[in-house]
């Protein structure tokens, strides 16, 4: 069904491993693997997901043509559209410690939407499309307190564990490393290490945060 050609559904937040997962799924022959970077590379896609946010599902797959994979938001937010459409791909949960997960959040997801959206700049349109579906959609308008964040983290993880079938579904830290993501996809364990990227540093210094008060 749609337009896209999906084998995995990524459904973890970001800040659990997802680009490193994106490498890691293409190096196992599952790329393209759709990811946030990708709609920098592809200045239509911003209002694709926009439009996907106002529940036209199709945007989303329009945006999702030609990759196998996807992982990491937007196209996370859209798990359950996407698992029911295309019923034969797999459905992987990536997770993290929730302290751990929120600390990382807060410290490059977060204080990245604690800039008001530059309506002259390239990515304007981006920044605005994550706000709605994070912030307001995901998060329910606000990422504190803590507690709150955490809370939304841990029932999103419940809410995909409860709906997906077992057999179709791997909840997986990237700290497990290639073993239990190869057997589940019916791949050989590569030779190379497993991918470690976008740190929180790395992070920071992509978007220009270095030196900013964490909200």
């Amino acid at each position: 069904m749609g337009t896209s050609t999906l084998k995995i559904i990524g459904a973890g937040f970001g800040r659990t491993g997802t680009l490193s997962l994106k490498l890691a799924l293409e190096q196992l022959g599952f790329g393209p693997c759709y990811h946030m970077f990708e709609v920098f590379q592809n200045p239509g896609h911003a209002e694709l997901w926009s439009r996907a946010g106002d529940g036209d599902i199709e945007a989303a797959e329009q945006a999702l043509a030609g990759f196998q994979s996807a992982v990491d938001w937007p196209a996370i937010h859209f798990w359950r559209q996407l698992a029911e459409r295309h019923p034969e791909a797999k459905v992987l949960l990536s997770v993290r410690e929730p302290a751990r997960w929120f600390k990382s959040a807060n410290e490059t997801i977060f204080a990245s939407m604690a800039r008001e959206p530059d309506g002259k700049s390239p990515v304007a349109g981006m920044q605005e499309m994550a706000r709605k579906l994070i912030r307001e959609q995901a998060f329910g308008g606000d990422f504190f307190p803590e507690a709150h964040a955490i809370e939304v983290f841990e029932r999103h993880n419940a809410e995909v564990q409860r709906v997906i079938e077992p057999e179709r579904l791997l909840v997986y830290e990237v700290s497990q490393g290639w073993g239990p993501l190869c057997a589940f996809l019916n791949r050989s364990v590569p030779d190379t290490e497993f991918p470690r990227t976008n740190s929180t540093a790395e992070f920071r210094r992509g978007m220009g945060l270095e030196g900013q008060k964490l909200p």
